[in-house]
């Protein structure tokens, strides 16, 4: 565990006003420790061993506070979780381009941030007149590691 990622995510919340409780750490810290992503029950599964009482709506709550603060990202395709390699650039009132390269083998995500890419979406999306209110791009394939 990286105390100072911990720290940095403990620092914005006091910041932000809002509790990063000890469940919602530890969700954190399970979504931290996945090389890939993690579903829900996967992450409730991994929280029983230390919280035996923990139910499906303590992890769903956790994700959902994690999420509202840009902390992890929703891997709609999977309907799993990772961890936000840029929530540090970023507040919960600002939601930004991600894209997610995601090994349909291992499972194995990559986080990436293109400043072209996102001045191209910002650019059509301006042109629409529309109002973002979350973006992630997906793209499946295999990884080198597993090309190998």
């Amino acid at each position: 565990m990286n105390k100072r990622l911990l720290q940095q995510v403990t620092d914005l919340c006091q910041k932000r006003g809002v509790r990063l409780t000890s469940q919602r750490q530890q969700v954190l810290e399970l979504i931290w420790q996945q090389k890939g992503s993690s579903s829900a029950y996967d992450l409730l599964d991994k929280l029983k061993q230390t919280e035996p009482q923990a139910k499906p709506p303590t992890v769903y709550r956790a994700l959902e506070f994690l999420l509202e603060q840009g902390f992890i990202h929703r891997v709609e395709s999977t309907n799993s979780f990772v961890s936000c390699c840029f929530f540090d650039e970023h507040g919960s009132e600002h939601k930004h381009f991600s894209h997610l390269l995601i090994c349909d083998q291992c499972g194995d995500v990559s986080e990436l941030q293109d400043d072209n890419l996102v001045a191209l979406l910002t650019k059509n999306i301006d042109e629409h007149g529309f109002t973002l209110t979350n973006h992630v791009i997906e793209t499946h394939g295999t990884c080198k590691n597993c090309r190998h």
